[in-house]
């Protein structure tokens, strides 16, 4: 029902487009600012209900109880997130960063309808339960689903959906953020879009719309009281490198490990299992470290604040806070255990990102540091420059995005003055994961199956190549046991010059080549006497259905075939894939890619 009045709708700007000559990208330019709207007001819809669950919970009870209460609360929103998904959306919606990459590479730039609102509901019921994970990668799905939606409303190319999809994304993390360049910069780094003229309008006019939104509902007040008391001087300049390569092995460890557990869980098949392991280990470490409970940005506040030891709080360390070997014990342990509860919650079912994990992480670094060196050498340092670092070093490893770590960090603390240093910490940490990871955390699993678009145009024509939408089945078939006079009948009816050769069962097991044969086809006497198994051969190469688009063209160019046969994963054929049709359709996507 809603479907069709949007419809109606959509028709009817469309007829006003059309009756006032509106110009492509000024009908773009109105999108993004409508886009943008929808997107700011989920952020702040998102934020809100998950702080007033979060806050109806806790008031309901004495504060000597939350402790106990940590054991049981977070398994209860990851039940009721699993029954709404399972009941309600019945469809995956977990890894939401993740998932528009994949949209932005397979699926046309297309999400599905429910993801405009289902990534919300899950993530407030794991998140304002106590969820160890964020908001906001729930919120830049949603974004970027309401982007994608409305360029299917009105029935734009892939090109266009996928600058949408930008600008939905760029308003919802500018809005919960606060922060309309590191969102505009998002975009390009981590979501990969293009950066021309024709893109840059649009995003600025999302960005700054969605940040106004927040403006007018949540206050002009920064995410992080920070007030800025010692500059940086150029002395210190070693310490950040040295922290930036300490923040880089602490993002591997976030990438590697969350990995690793999620995929643990994804091989517990029984879902009471799974949610019994998952509730009962998140609920037992929040426990005995209450600050891995939810998001954790007001942690982040107290340390920031001047009051780094309320991180302690409720917890076996907070008597021994005055001692600094206790206090670095504590941050290497929640260092430790913070990764490891955002992916139990994601494993055992929960929604949510790594967004706020890894700021949490990165402050709870840049804090380490600062305990360390102040309590081993003589140097007066600022423990808010160094947790600001620390922030900005874990999120440009995890997410290999330095320039979103550098402006996000600095627009969310209002710390302007701190660019060096977030850029000097940012730029090692990202250097120093290089080497171990060659994608982010997001990108990791497309990138291993050749599915993720890049900057790099000519590979992201290559992964934009659909093999089914070039499969020509205007191929004649023959048996295997099919003798010479039953072949000569196919090849009369047939156009092409290959026949493929199939068993019983349709298994593709070769083919038999025109110029092969063409001097015995007029020897009737052998028509009887041969076998078309004696005839055939196996080409070098096959193409699977999903196969990397790389490894085709490397077929191609070392068997040096015009035509390759295609089967699916059992074997079944499919049809033909050739030189040409393949590289014709690379060039003209690379062509549209071009279009500024």
């Amino acid at each position: 029902m809603l479907s069709k009045y949007l419809n109606i709708v959509a028709d009817y700007i469309i007829k006003i487009r059309n009756r006032h000559n509106i110009s492509q990208q000024n009908f773009i330019l109105f999108l993004s600012f409508i886009i943008a709207i929808f997107g700011g007001f989920a952020s702040i819809i998102l934020k809100n209900t998950v702080h007033f669950t979060a806050d109806f919970l806790s008031t309901r009870f004495p504060s000597d109880q939350y402790n106990y209460l940590y054991l049981g609360f977070p398994i209860i929103g990851i039940i009721l997130t699993i029954i709404f998904i399972n009941r309600f959306v019945k469809d995956k919606i977990n890894h939401g960063i993740s998932r528009v990459l994949w949209a932005i590479s397979r699926n046309n730039s297309d999400l599905k309808p429910h993801h405009t609102y289902s990534s919300m509901v899950a993530s407030t019921l794991t998140v304002g339960f106590g969820g160890s994970v964020g908001l906001e990668a729930p919120i830049v799905l949603t974004g970027s689903a309401i982007g994608s939606n409305i360029g299917q409303l009105f029935k734009m190319n892939p090109q266009v959906k996928t600058l949408l999809i930008a600008c939905g994304s760029s308003a919802a993390m500018a809005a919960i953020f606060k922060s309309p360049i590191a969102a505009i910069v998002f975009a390009i780094e981590v979501l990969m879009i293009d950066l021309t003229m024709s893109s840059l309008l649009p995003l600025l006019i999302a960005s700054i719309t969605g940040t106004t939104i927040s403006y007018l509902f949540l206050g002009k007040s920064v995410m992080f009281n920070f007030a800025l008391k010692d500059t940086f001087t150029v002395s210190n300049l070693p310490l950040f490198i040295l922290l930036g390569v300490f923040a880089g092995f602490i993002s591997v460890y976030f990438t590697r490990t969350t990995i690793y557990i999620e995929g643990v869980f994804k091989k517990i098949k029984r879902r009471g299992l799974k949610i019994a392991i998952g509730g009962i280990s998140l609920g037992v470490l929040i426990f005995f470290f209450p600050l891995l409970y939810g998001e954790g940005y007001e942690n982040i506040n107290y340390i920031l604040s001047g009051k780094p030891f309320e991180i302690m709080h409720n917890s076996f360390f907070y008597e021994y806070s005055d001692s600094a070997i206790m206090v670095i014990i504590f941050l290497v342990l929640v260092l430790f255990f913070k990764v490891i509860a955002m992916a139990i919650t994601n494993g055992s079912g929960g929604i949510g990102g790594i967004f706020a994990p890894s700021l949490l992480m990165g402050s709870l670094s840049g804090f380490l540091a600062y305990v360390v060196l102040t309590n081993t050498t003589s140097l007066e340092l600022s423990s808010g420059v160094f947790v600001l670092a620390g922030m900005a070093g874990v999120m440009a490893g995890v997410m290999h995005s330095p320039l979103t770590a550098i402006f996000l960090i600095a627009e969310i603390s209002g710390g302007y003055q701190l660019f060096i240093p977030l850029m000097i910490t940012s730029a090692f940490s990202y250097l120093t994961v290089l080497p171990f990871e060659r994608h982010s955390i997001y990108s990791k699993n497309l990138a291993a199956r050749g599915e993720l678009v890049t900057h790099h145009k000519d590979k992201t024509a290559l992964q934009q190549i659909e093999i089914n939408n070039l499969l020509e089945t205007n191929f004649l078939a023959v048996d295997k046991d099919a003798t010479l006079r039953e072949l000569v009948k196919v090849i009369a009816a047939s156009k092409r010059n290959i026949f493929p050769v199939l068993s019983k069962n349709k298994d593709f097991i070769g083919i038999v080549y025109l110029d092969d044969i063409r001097d015995i086809i007029f020897k009737p006497e052998l028509y009887d006497s041969i076998n078309v198994k004696e005839l055939m051969y196996m080409p070098k190469y096959v193409v699977y259905e999903h196969e990397n688009n790389h490894d085709v063209v490397k077929k191609f160019n070392e068997g040096g075939d015009y035509n390759l046969p295609v089967v699916d994963e059992n074997n079944k054929y499919l049809g033909f894939i050739s030189r040409a049709n393949f590289f014709t359709n690379y060039r003209e996507i690379v062509e549209e890619l071009s279009q500024d």
